[in-house]
């Protein structure tokens, strides 16, 4: 929308930007390239996520299975919330930046080393999300150890605080300076735990090159939050 300046040679119109600004910002090949990450990063942690719930749920019986799936998914929906409310504010702090680097390290180890485990692990915690005998061996869930409900309720919570943390981190990392960026991956982190886990917890155990391509976006993102996180730190440890 233009407008007009009045300067001391007279009236010359001017371009005023009044709005739209922020949705500018969105559409930058920066923004562009950090959105993409964070959707990547999104769909792998939901499916992670989803498998690691389905696991802690398999050993159950059917009746109490999907109690605990349901409330493992809310829990994890309520935390990124909560974290993602603590965490952008956190990695302002110079250091935290750094720490946050080397956190998503580990996470992208763990990541590794789930990516590795067998597949009746994995079959076992899709058929305990999904309800439904995926391996045709006449069981769903089988062969997954027995527990109680308060066992299963617990691993849940544990793994849910551990994913919602790493969700959050890698996201608020990749988005760096967009915060609507930020805001768009928190939400649609939300809504995948919510609406399409299992989905995608099939989906990247059909398709395995999605979890890996999810897992070196990831490592980028732990890089370069340990390498801007030791140029903010580095003036500070020389005293300067």
């Amino acid at each position: 929308m233009a407008g007009f300046v009045v300067t001391p040679d007279g009236i010359v119109a001017a371009p005023v930007h009044v709005n739209g600004s922020h949705m500018s910002e969105f559409f930058t090949t920066e923004a562009l390239s950090a959105l993409l990450q964070v959707i990547m990063i999104d769909l792998v942690l939901a499916g992670d996520n989803a498998i690691v719930i389905g696991l802690a749920a398999a050993g159950l019986p059917k009746e109490q299975r999907a109690k605990a799936i349901l409330i493992g998914i809310i829990a994890a929906t309520v935390l990124r919330i909560g974290f993602a409310a603590a965490t952008t504010q956190l990695l302002q702090i110079v250091g935290l930046l750094l720490a946050g680097g080397i956190l998503l390290l580990w996470v992208c180890w763990k990541m590794w080393r789930e990516l590795r485990t067998s597949h009746t692990e994995e079959i076992q915690g899709e058929e305990a999300l999904e309800g439904r005998d995926l391996d045709q061996d006449g069981k769903i869930a089988g062969s997954a150890p027995r527990k109680t409900f308060a066992q299963a309720a617990w691993q849940i919570v544990i793994a849910d605080v551990s994913m919602s943390l790493d969700n959050v981190l890698a996201v608020a990392g990749a988005a760096r300076e967009h915060p609507n960026v930020l805001i768009f991956g928190l939400i649609l982190s939300i809504a995948l735990m919510g609406v399409a886990a299992s989905f995608i917890a099939r989906l990247l155990q059909k398709h395995r090159w999605i979890a890996y391509v999810g897992l070196v976006i990831i490592l980028y993102v732990s890089v370069e939050m340990i390498y801007r996180g030791t140029l903010e730190v580095w003036p500070l440890v020389n005293g300067g």
